[in-house]
């Protein structure tokens, strides 16, 4: 008998208790627990390609390893998370720094891709 053993990322389980205790629980007007709602794993499940399906062509911030955010547009994205955006603008310490037509981003340099309203 053979066993799989599947291992959640450790980010992804602080992510789900996280989701989890916030939406379990409602305060009332005394700031005491009023009910606790039951939900199971298939309510609001949402995968980081759905996401990323969802924001192709919106706007978006994509953050860098080395801390620079990149906003613009996101054109398109592989398996890789390597990332074409248009309308790109690069802020370094929040500071705008270059405007770019088109932007292609290496994924192994990508922290995170973010949705942004404009």
């Amino acid at each position: 008998v053979q066993q799989l053993t599947i291992s959640t990322p450790h980010w992804l389980g602080i992510l789900r208790s996280q989701r989890l205790s916030s939406s379990t629980m409602s305060s009332g007007t005394d700031g005491q627990v009023a009910s606790e709602k039951e939900t199971t794993p298939q309510q609001n499940k949402r995968s980081p390609s759905d996401f990323l399906k969802a924001v192709l062509g919106r706007s978006v911030v994509v953050r860098l390893n080395s801390g620079t955010d990149y906003k613009g547009v996101l054109a398109c994205l592989d398996g890789y998370m390597n990332i074409a955006m248009e309308q790109t603008e690069e802020y370094v310490d929040g500071q705008l720094k270059s405007k770019y037509g088109d932007c292609f981003i290496r994924g192994n340099n990508v922290l995170y891709i973010s949705s942004q309203k404009r």
